[in-house]
């Protein structure tokens, strides 16, 4: 079983960057398929990006993708996701995510219902 703990979010005007990071313990960190998911008041949770165990393969939601990037540093028990250029719309508590089931398509990135261990979230503000 894996624990998971996110920080780095705040309160940032639009065009700015944030980098936030996923802490991971009480597991081999590098069994784990991670991703990020976000959720805004009223909207139903939404994938943001995932990486495969070794860190060779990322995925990203089309609404970031070349805004955002996700990393992973195994000796650490670390993911990051580095966010630039953020948006208004991109406001909403973003969640840290780990799946130790074997991932035999890459759409099953894409799925919360994958992932089977989730942090408690961190706040990401951007004002206008």
């Amino acid at each position: 079983q894996v624990q998971l703990v996110e920080s780095g979010g705040g309160l940032v005007q639009a065009g700015g960057s944030l980098r936030l990071s996923c802490a991971a313990s009480g597991s081999t960190f590098n069994r784990y398929a991670m991703g990020w998911f976000r959720q805004a008041p009223g909207k139903e949770r939404e994938f943001v990006a995932a990486i495969s165990r070794s860190g060779g393969s990322t995925y990203y939601a089309d609404s970031v993708k070349g805004r955002f990037t996700i990393s992973r540093d195994n000796a650490k028990n670390t993911v990051y996701l580095q966010t630039n250029s953020l948006k208004p719309e991109d406001t909403a508590v973003y969640y840290c995510a780990a799946s130790d089931t074997v991932f035999y398509s890459s759409s099953s990135y894409y799925s919360g219902g994958r992932y089977n261990y989730w942090g408690q979230g961190t706040q990401v503000t951007v004002s206008s």
